[in-house]
């Protein structure tokens, strides 16, 4: 989508969320990076009568990056942001009441060409691996811990190439590296381009025992802005959740924010639909979270305490049930 297009979208919510004061409603500060999936379901909310709630009325706050919902979301000038829930542990062991609520299982993956005579994570050493996030990445974190059950350690054994996600891409493009581990939308635009995926972040999960589908990431807010506005934000995520499955299901609907995919071709268009899709939350209760807490446990060790901090286990709050 053009930059002026996009405005006009944020700035048009922007309009409907002061007329909702008038109204009474509770009014939900959202933090929407530009090209994240969450402007995607409020291009569907916009507008539509079968969305339209007495309890909420969205105003949205565009973000440039994910750190910056992070600010956003500590200084107060947002309600909610896209998160993941090891931060929100990590915040409430310094005593910041933020909690979690799921928003996709979707997440990175290990990307190779087509032709790479890697087929399995052993066939990365002595490779160039790029990775988007850093150090302290947690899919990185869990590939890891994986090639450590084949006595591999990655750290040691592979070239390291850290970068922003769209440079990562042209560096795998390039032949720079030899494989990439990526956020999932640009995962899923190197396989529009006849990329391989290796594996990707559920499959990690799975390869290290742990069968529970856990979210990746979640809904962030503050638990004390959370108890005074239930209704409303129960209805949000009812309303979150339907345009989801709009998105998913209804043709029409998906058309309509193509734009905002930022993807030309049909095929880039597809399989981004197909991955956002997978992403969705079918099951949230006590297994997912006691598996959470071996997820945590298990990226504490990698990460030498460095990701996590030092509590040992995930923090009692860091998930908000919804009641």
């Amino acid at each position: 989508m053009q930059p002026t297009k996009h405005f006009l979208l944020l700035f048009g919510l922007c309009l409907v969320a002061l007329n909702a004061r008038a109204e009474g409603k509770t009014v939900i500060r959202l933090g929407v990076q530009a090209i994240g999936t969450l402007a995607w379901e409020l291009a569907v909310l916009q507008g539509k009568d079968q969305y339209k709630s007495p309890d909420f009325q969205i105003e949205t706050h565009t973000l440039a990056n994910a750190e910056a919902g992070k600010i956003a979301l500590q200084s107060g000038s947002v309600d909610i942001i896209i998160s993941d829930w090891i931060w929100v542990s990590r915040m409430r062991s310094d005593g910041v009441d933020f909690t979690f609520y799921p928003y996709s299982t979707t997440s990175g993956a290990l990307m190779v060409p087509e032709n790479s005579p890697i087929r399995a994570i052993k066939d990365l050493k002595d490779k160039r691996l790029g990775i988007a996030g850093g150090e302290l990445d947690k899919n990185w974190l869990l590939l890891q811990a994986l090639a450590k059950q084949d006595q591999l350690d990655l750290n040691a054994s592979v070239e390291k190439v850290f970068g922003a996600p769209p440079l990562i891409n042209e560096q795998l493009k390039q032949g720079r590296v030899d494989a990439a581990l990526n956020y999932w939308h640009f995962g899923a635009k190197l396989e529009a381009q006849g990329y391989r995926q290796l594996i990707d972040g559920k499959g990690l999960l799975k390869a290290l025992n742990i069968s529970e589908n856990v979210p990746a990431l979640g809904y962030v807010f503050k638990q004390s802005w959370a108890d005074a506005h239930k209704t409303a934000l129960n209805s949000f995520f009812q309303a979150s959740q339907k345009a989801k499955q709009s998105l998913c299901n209804a043709e029409s609907e998906w058309q309509k924010i193509i734009p905002l995919t930022q993807a030309d071709d049909l095929a880039t268009q597809k399989k981004l639909r197909q991955r956002y899709c997978e992403g969705e939350v079918t099951q949230w209760g006590n297994p997912e979270r006691q598996a959470a807490d071996s997820i945590y446990t298990l990226l504490r060790k990698v990460s030498n305490n460095q990701l996590n901090g030092q509590s040992e286990h995930v923090q009692a709050g860091t998930f908000w049930l919804q009641n």
